[in-house]
């Protein structure tokens, strides 16, 4: 499929509705309350048992905002992404030389940082694109991982599988114009387009030279035009879907915000605290004074009540007026009820999207616990955990092999094409004591060898440093000498 013709409807009418889903999860995610309220004030069909939302209710011109935000569904998001790359994932080929340059475009490319910002990115946005590209100017001797926002590209699917996508992004103007960059990617090629346009339409496509972003890759574009080659027969973009299936989009292949259905929860928990801060404004302690006890500022300027004074003259007040003193005004702060049902509301979100209440700080004293108990407590965390470590393992290992792949065609790197392993681990830091008392165990019933122990104990080393270490341990313990007994040859 071409790039898009003069006048085309973008975005597309057939990922419309999954960029309508991204705007709310956007705002919820960004915290926000501008974006909150112009997301619910004008879409009557967001209520809740027939009213508006918190969100969604109109407000004076003029009024304070008394409204509080809590931002959990950023902190779900960001769980999500601690979860998976927290520590980096351990890549690994088989030839020695591909090894040391992975290694290298990983950490020039600041890869490991990339995936904590795409994950979170993923979870809050039902998913994510990893592209690879190259730019001379800014890394003149290596390619590029890039992280691309799921609203802000057009896959194309054939049986589940990415054909193509076309990420665009809209350039900066002075003009009512609307300018969009298109970087549509297919095996072997990324094309690119310009187009002068509207909110609601590419409008007219121009040459890339019209638009000072785009200028630049001009230069770097083939005979027709249009194209750059890559030089691999590969796509350069993988999708990586939050988690699957999206509930709303039945056999779609999008995958799914962990805020899908915890809407109302969010809104829920922001209403409460608004109710909980309001009890705290009201019950502000208030004293009220009759009219004698004020002091006049001067014509048209008001009266005031100096609440540091401590001796007044006497006024001429009846005796049996009980009304005219000093009246202490404060209301009680319903702070028990308030905090069970902010906790309630929040441990209800948390579970709906997939984790356990511990991971966003609930059940916790802060004292110290062993890797069984955290294993336990955050069991339905893990298990969220190990179902988005699938997809990203997959495309992690599809994009990686991608990079290699372009090195050698446009830096002309000397490694092997090879699908990389990546092993995302188990997201638990087991206790070295509890790791010790198990080995200990094991080697007492004779049921382990050296050699599983040290891959039990260092389970990130590769098969060269095991051997190495468990050479020097039977070194020093003597299990390397020479059995005496073989040294001496058997009696014909």
């Amino acid at each position: 499929m071409p790039l898009p013709e003069n006048g085309t409807v973008w975005p597309p009418r057939d990922i419309a509705p999954l960029y309508a889903d991204i705007r709310v999860d956007d705002a919820w995610y960004s915290g926000d309350r501008r974006k909150l309220a112009t997301i619910y004030r004008h879409a009557p069909q967001h209520r809740v048992d027939g009213r508006r939302r918190l969100w969604g209710r109109h407000r004076p011109e003029g009024a304070r905002e008394h409204r509080l935000h809590i931002p959990l569904a950023g902190e779900i998001a960001q769980t999500s992404a601690d979860l998976l790359f927290a520590d980096a994932p351990v890549v690994t080929v088989s030839d020695t030389a591909t090894q040391d340059r992975l290694d290298e475009l990983l950490d020039a490319g600041a890869v490991p940082e990339l995936l904590l910002t795409a994950a979170e990115t993923a979870a809050a946005l039902s998913g994510v694109y990893l592209r690879v590209t190259w730019d001379r100017d800014a890394a003149p001797d290596r390619p590029l991982i890039t992280c691309v926002h799921p609203d802000q590209a057009v896959p194309e699917w054939r049986f589940g599988v990415m054909r193509a996508v076309t990420f665009w992004r809209a350039l900066p103007s002075t003009t009512q114009t609307v300018w969009r960059h298109l970087e549509r990617h297919e095996r072997g090629l990324i094309l690119h387009a310009l187009y002068e346009g509207t909110e609601e339409q590419l409008g007219r496509r121009v040459p890339l030279t019209e638009h000072p972003d785009t200028a630049g890759l001009a230069e770097s574009l083939g005979p027709e035009g249009d194209a750059i080659t890559t030089g691999v027969d590969l796509l350069t973009a993988v999708y990586v879907p939050n988690i699957a299936p999206n509930r709303r989009h039945r056999g779609a292949p999008w995958g799914r915000s962990d805020f899908q259905g915890v809407h109302d929860l969010l809104d829920a928990l922001d209403e409460t605290w608004s109710s909980w801060i309001r009890d705290i404004r009201l019950a502000r302690s208030r004293i009220i004074v009759p009219d004698g006890y004020l002091r006049s500022r001067g014509p048209g300027r008001g009266a005031e009540f100096d609440e540091d004074r401590e001796v007044w003259q006497s006024l001429a007040i009846p005796p049996t007026e009980q009304s005219a003193g000093i009246t202490l005004s404060q209301f009680a702060i319903r702070v028990e009820e308030h905090r069970a049902t902010a906790e309630a509301i929040v441990r209800q979100a948390t579970t709906a999207a997939g984790y356990s209440p511990a991971s966003v700080g609930l059940d916790g004293d802060g004292a110290a616990v062993t890797a069984t108990e955290i294993a336990a407590r955050d069991h339905r965390s893990m298990v969220t955990r190990a179902k988005k470590a699938r997809y990203w393992r997959r495309a992690l290992a599809d994009i990686l092999r991608v990079l290699l792949a372009v090195d050698r065609a446009q830096f002309g790197a000397r490694t092997v094409d090879e699908r990389p392993a990546v092993d995302i681990g188990d997201g638990v830091a087991e206790d070295p004591g509890s790791t010790a008392q198990t080995l200990s165990l094991l080697a007492q019933a004779q049921a382990v060898s050296t050699d599983t122990k040290v891959r039990i104990l260092h389970p990130d080393w590769n098969a060269d440093a095991v051997a190495e270490e468990v050479a020097r341990i039977h070194e020093e313990t003597g299990q390397a000498a020479p059995d005496p007994v073989g040294s001496f040859p058997l009696a014909a």
